[in-house]
């Protein structure tokens, strides 16, 4: 059986969920489940092993308190957040998540229209279902691109010489992925690429017509950034076979310290947990580091983002940016990273939730929940400006373990 999803507060009914109705993030998921393929829904909402990682990186949220700074004058709040040489309009970027066309026909142009639209920052995945020049042209707001380095180095090269000419302003290396998780959802509703009819997932598909159709008649699913790199071939998983077999097991931080020479300013490490890995990651060259432990997906009992920030912040001081990835579905648990010394938070699955239920109009639903709940939050936190949260607006403390 799947696991179950932590309790939440009353919502609207399911049968009469529409996107007008969700007023936060969980009901952004229940809608996108409502309009997905099993398959679809549970390559989004899944982790590894027992998703013990995937729940933890939420609730962890729960263990710190927010401490208020009352009589503050917050007659004018403001969410400018400065990263990675830019200045975004809040403190909430969009991480890099792949093959958004599965989840809904305008994938990742209606992502990043939202992104440009709410005055942030929009990564786009090795692994994306659009072309990265294409992407690129699509808003003038700023981008980073996530890469992997391949046993391939010529693609990799070739991923660093396309951002610049396209115009990217930072570059995010992938570095917790050395073999996939084990991610047993997937396994059970028979998720395949590209997506295809079979005896455990033909039910699913056929009572999701809506779904079903867009895909039959506009099902491109390629990845568009490595598909000229691959022999032609009809087997299906062709693509992610060659994926998965450019994964290059032997990388150490020397490579990590040439990608980010080749790269130059903007570069950042995704999938750092340790304050040890943190200094590692500065002393390679980083100008920032996303902390992560890939939304649950990889390493299942890995701790949750939110716990690994303190550590450190203490150990690299302002010598790097701190980027909070994982379990971000309320704009308190924004506060909560930045209070303990996180630059900005990511999201991943809470947008994702918004794309699969309604496009770029769900998307810019769920930035419109986050930054409301951000911009509320500080209000009655008392601060009025990003740089002053610090940890004197958050206790920590831990809740007893449940038996």
């Amino acid at each position: 059986m799947f696991m179950l999803h932590r309790s939440q507060p009353a919502r609207c009914h399911v049968t009469t969920m529409k996107l007008d109705n969700c007023i936060n993030i969980d009901d952004l998921r229940t809608l996108a489940r409502q309009r997905l393929p099993a398959p679809m829904f549970h390559y989004l909402d899944g982790g590894a092993d027992d998703e013990w990682t995937l729940r933890r990186n939420s609730d962890a949220f729960d263990d710190y308190q927010l401490l208020p700074s009352q009589l503050s004058d917050i007659s004018n709040i403001d969410l400018g957040t400065p990263l990675l040489g830019t200045r975004l309009g809040w403190p909430v970027l969009l991480a890099p998540t792949g093959m958004s066309r599965l989840f809904h026909e305008d994938a990742e142009y209606a992502v990043v229209r939202a992104a440009a639209k709410f005055d942030t920052l929009y990564s786009l995945s090795t692994v994306a279902t659009a072309r990265l020049e294409d992407i690129a042209r699509e808003t003038p707001g700023p981008k980073m691109f996530q890469v992997y380095i391949f046993k391939d180095r010529g693609l990799t090269t070739e991923f660093v010489e396309r951002c610049k000419a396209a115009g990217y302003g930072a570059m995010c290396l992938t570095v917790d992925t050395p073999m996939a998780g084990n991610r047993e959802r997937d396994k059970r509703t028979g998720m395949i690429m590209p997506p295809r009819f079979t005896l455990r997932s033909g039910i699913s598909f056929m009572t999701h017509p809506r779904w079903s159709l867009k895909a039959l008649l506009h099902g491109d699913f390629e990845l568009k950034n490595v598909a000229h790199r691959v022999p032609a071939s009809n087997t299906p998983m062709f693509l992610f076979d060659f994926i998965n077999g450019q994964f290059d097991r032997s990388l150490t931080w020397k490579d990590a310290e040439w990608l980010a020479g080749l790269w130059g300013a903007g570069f950042v490490i995704k999938g750092v947990q340790s304050a040890g890995d943190a200094q590692r990651a500065l002393d390679a060259g980083a100008a920032a580091i996303m902390i992560s432990n890939h939304g649950g997906r990889q390493l299942d009992g890995a701790p949750a983002p939110v716990d690994c920030i303190a550590p450190i912040r203490d150990r690299v001081g302002d010598r790097l940016q701190l980027i909070v990835d994982g379990g971000i579905r309320r704009g308190t648990h924004v506060l909560k990273a930045l209070a303990m010394g996180a630059d900005a938070c990511s999201i991943g699955r809470a947008y994702l939730y918004g794309l699969a239920a309604g496009g770029q109009p769900g998307v810019e639903k769920a930035l419109s929940i986050l930054r409301d709940e951000i911009h509320l939050g500080m209000a009655l936190l008392g601060t009025p400006t990003i740089d002053g949260i610090t940890r004197d607006h958050v206790i920590h403390r831990p809740r007893p373990a449940s038996r």
